[in-house]
């Protein structure tokens, strides 16, 4: 197969969320202003979680580094996307369409193993609570961590094999606001069925498996805490809310897109927004409303300043 330096396409053009003039400044504040958001939002759990001792517990310090993932998750096309609504001409090069589909890969697949992992830690301390201390420990943790950035990393090195060497010789329209790998693999001078096909594998063994082990993971505790009491039933299905939302609202747009990716829809942009940028905003929202303990840690922080 062709190697990439014999592709004619140095650049790609995107045509963004709109091509309506008036939306553009909309656009351009809009996200602008869900983008400080976003940082502020999960840089203070950050700070809250390494700096209060009452959150230095397994389920916080796996939080903070969510926190820290949608940071990332939200920072590797969505500065680009604000700059495009101010610009006429969408570009971008052919390296840096590879390093976004390599970056969101990466962040995506951490975030569904890390979201796993946080289930594991709930699993564990409403199924198991005598062992929780012994179970979760410091080591456990770091090891979870670790696992998350390794599936990521694994899942995206997979993803850019089956791509980096497609030659790209005359088409270079993309209909997103960034380099969604659906859309830039159908741009390929030469019949991408097969790589569609391995791309729906190994997107779809990863979404639909951490999914699985999610919602597995919660009828467990369900069914648990079924045969305790009502009580123990309403508190342990608060604590699961708030990662069920959160779920829901990841898994959905990511399995919607890349487990079809064969037939691209006008919805899959507003999808691909939602797990770019409205998850990272939801998070910090979701599992700091809805928790006692993260919203005294950020009243100590006001205090302090």
């Amino acid at each position: 197969m062709d190697k990439v330096n014999s592709s004619v396409v140095s650049e790609f053009v995107l045509l963004g969320l709109s091509s309506s003039q008036e939306l553009q400044l909309f656009f351009f504040v809009f996200f602008s202003v869900l983008y400080v958001v976003i940082v502020l939002g999960n840089l203070l759990i950050i700070i809250a979680v390494t700096s209060d001792n009452s959150l230095h517990s397994p389920m916080y310090f796996l939080l903070g580094n969510l926190s820290f993932v949608d940071i990332c998750q939200a920072s590797f096309a969505t500065p680009k996307m604000i700059a495009d609504f101010l610009s006429e001409h969408k570009t971008i090069s052919f390296s840096s369409c590879i390093t976004q589909i390599f970056f969101v890969h990466l962040f995506t697949g951490g975030e569904m193993a890390l979201l796993v992992s946080m289930a594991y830690d709930r699993y564990v301390a409403i199924c198991k609570p005598l062992h929780y201390v012994v179970i979760m420990s410091r080591r456990t943790c770091t090891v979870l961590v670790m696992v998350s950035w390794t599936v990521g990393l694994v899942h995206t090195l997979s993803q850019l094999s089956f791509t980096v060497n497609l030659p790209f010789c005359g088409p270079n329209v993309v209909d997103s606001f960034f380099c969604d790998l659906p859309r830039v693999t159908k741009l390929a001078c030469l019949d991408s069925y097969i790589i569609e096909v391995l791309v729906v594998v190994n997107s779809g063994i990863l979404s639909l498996s951490t999914f699985s082990l999610l919602v597995g993971s919660y009828v467990i505790v369900l069914v648990t805490v079924w045969f305790k009491s009502s009580a123990a039933m309403a508190k342990a299905f608060s604590t699961l809310a708030a990662h069920i939302t959160v779920v829901i609202l990841f898994f959905g747009p990511c399995i919607f897109i890349y487990v079809w990716p064969f037939t691209t829809y006008p919805v899959d942009k507003l999808l691909a927004i939602f797990y770019t940028v409205f998850t990272p905003i939801l998070n910090p929202i979701i599992y700091t409303l809805r928790n006692r303990d993260m919203k005294a840690a950020m009243r100590k922080l006001q205090e302090k300043h």
